[in-house]
């Protein structure tokens, strides 16, 4: 059995005890806290993370005519090769077929006060009589047709073009012909000259203004290229035959 001066001498070691024990827990919690959160950097190295904007750019091929067509943004609608891009202007790009004239149709309906279209890029018809059909079309409406200067109209799209109710074009401007060809192969010039299929374009010619002399010249001198080929149109040309106004 323990005095009771040894019994207070314990318990005095016991609390000097807890106490240290406590002080040295606290300072091991502290260095925890403190110390660097990745041991692998704990030789005084640090991480840093960045971070990065990323930013994009629009890449444009060189020589390419996006300066040309309106960002999609700015289109109201498309039908077919046409798109709406105000409510008074269209652009065309692309080839007539045979559900043009009624996209044509219903492009007007929607918006009635279209009077101009850009023919940016148009390579022709793979139906002429839908062809023809949509230009008398243009020419009722009284829209002007216009090519800019690094637009293109190249076979069938030329003859669109003499729909508007004026046709210009830009210095630059590319316009190509050709001799056309039927569905059976047939060009032309396999054609006799008293057949009445020239009629029909010799007709459309001089109903869209073309003088009857430079619409017979214009006819031949489209024709003087086989379909597999091509013919690009100068500026005389162009003044030559008639075919700005």
């Amino acid at each position: 059995m323990l005095r009771e001066n040894e019994i207070l001498a314990g318990n005095q070691e016991d609390e000097k005890g807890s106490f240290g024990g406590l002080f040295i827990g606290a300072f091991i919690l502290l260095a925890l806290i403190l110390a660097p959160a990745n041991p692998a950097n704990a030789s005084g190295s640090y991480t840093v993370t960045e971070t990065v904007e990323t930013i994009e750019y629009e890449i444009v091929e060189p020589g390419g005519n996006a300066s040309s067509y309106a960002p999609p943004s700015a289109v109201l609608g498309e039908y077919g090769p046409f798109r709406v891009v105000a409510p008074y202007k269209a652009e065309m790009v692309g080839t007539v077929d045979s559900y043009t004239p009624e996209r044509f149709r219903k492009m007007m309906q929607r918006f009635p006060g279209i009077k101009r279209i850009e023919m940016i890029d148009c390579d022709g018809s793979v139906d002429e009589e839908a062809n023809l059909a949509l230009a008398r079309m243009i020419r009722r409406a009284g829209i002007s047709t216009h090519v800019p200067a690094n637009g293109s109209v190249r076979s069938g799209a030329v003859e669109l073009f003499l729909s508007g109710v004026t046709n210009t074009a830009d210095p630059g401007a590319e316009f190509v012909v050709h001799s056309w060809m039927d569905e059976d192969g047939m060009e032309a010039n396999d054609y006799p000259p008293t057949d009445p299929v020239h009629a029909e374009y010799l007709d459309y010619y001089t109903e869209m203004g073309v003088p009857a002399d430079k619409a017979r010249a214009f006819y031949a001198l489209t024709n003087s290229v086989p379909f597999s080929d091509q013919l690009r149109l100068s500026r005389n040309d162009l003044v030559q035959y008639s075919l700005l106004q």
